[in-house]
């Protein structure tokens, strides 16, 4: 294999372009079960046009913020849009929160590229609190473990106490009504918009955070921070209350019927969230390589190659999947 193709597959998901030139006779049309994204995206009203010759409007930028602070149960003015919340993780160490920056692991690879120290999640049991910014995903990823209000108040406490921050990286939060969100001076929220609404080519994302830290945000984005496109749909999306309500039923029978297709196969799937599972096995090698030549795309881990992690398919897509795996 081209190690640098190998690479980009186990950095993140979404992948396709290596996987094409990793595995050139595939069964078309490839399907792409590496990343968490809703497969059945919310799609704008008839109607709903987008101006993109001006600059976006500053009061429909503020609009945008104020929905998705409602949607978040969050106050507007702790609510800054930005492009994507993979861009939020890369501006954290200008942002004032404090240093050093721990990761928990395992997690997002991005988390660790902005970290300059790591720590197991079973540390988080009796955390005491340390200095810096303590960085954790909720529910986590890949593994999909989700923990409580209460649990996150407890560590953003622990945090306060010794002069440290916590942040929460809520990428995948939507998907799980009443996830919530800690609250606090010294903690930093960060929310997708692609993830659950299936539209992460639109790159926009949300910082919950107090106004100091989401002035410095500003500082450094600038007066346009996300484009007309992003603003129009996303405000349309984020009012979409019964559209909201139907997709998280939704995922949640998706994610059923992977579960139930993984285990008639010897699968044993792990995660409370429903944009995707994690799956541990010794055959993950031969399995990734099975389904690769099958045309789907899975995401494996350099770091654990026991691990595999699965999006939740569509209805039609999932018989495929059953189909490569009966035929393995």
């Amino acid at each position: 294999m081209m190690q640098a193709e190998m690479d980009a597959l186990t950095h993140h998901g979404g992948r396709i372009d290596a996987a094409k030139a990793l595995f050139p006779n595939a069964t078309a049309p490839w399907l792409d079960l590496s990343t968490g994204i809703n497969p059945v995206p919310w799609t704008p009203p008839e109607g709903l046009k987008v101006d993109a010759a001006p600059l976006p409007d500053r009061s429909a930028l503020a609009r945008l913020e104020a929905l998705a602070a409602a949607h978040f149960g969050a106050e507007p003015e702790r609510v800054a849009a930005l492009p994507g919340s993979e861009m939020a993780l890369r501006l954290l160490p200008m942002l004032g929160v404090g240093q050093p920056i721990v990761a928990v692991r395992p997690s997002y690879g991005t988390h660790g590229a902005v970290a300059s120290a790591r720590v197991d999640h079973a540390a988080l049991e009796d955390w005491t609190g340390r200095e810096g910014s303590l960085l954790l995903a909720n529910p986590n990823n890949p593994d999909g473990v989700h923990r409580s209000t209460e649990q996150l108040a407890r560590l953003a406490d622990a945090q306060a106490r010794v002069g440290g921050w916590l942040i929460v990286d809520e990428a995948f939060a939507d998907a799980m009504p009443g996830a919530g969100f800690a609250r606090g001076e010294r903690v930093v929220v960060l929310r997708s918009f692609g993830k659950f609404f299936g539209l992460a080519g639109l790159r926009l994302g949300f910082v919950i955070a107090a106004p100091e830290i989401l002035g410095r945000l500003r500082d450094l984005l600038g007066d346009w921070p996300v484009s007309a496109h992003a603003i129009a749909w996303g405000s349309a999306a984020y009012a979409d209350s019964e559209w909201i309500a139907a997709t998280r039923v939704a995922l949640v029978e998706r994610a059923a019927a992977l579960d139930a297709v993984l285990a008639r196969h010897g699968l044993v799937a792990q995660g409370d969230c429903p944009l995707f599972r994690m799956v541990e096995t010794s055959q993950a090698a031969a399995l990734f390589l099975r389904l690769a030549e099958a045309g789907i795309l899975i995401r494996p881990f350099a770091d654990a190659p026991e691990r595999l992690r699965f999006g939740v398919p569509k209805a039609h897509d999932l018989a495929r999947l059953e189909e490569a795996l009966r035929h393995g």
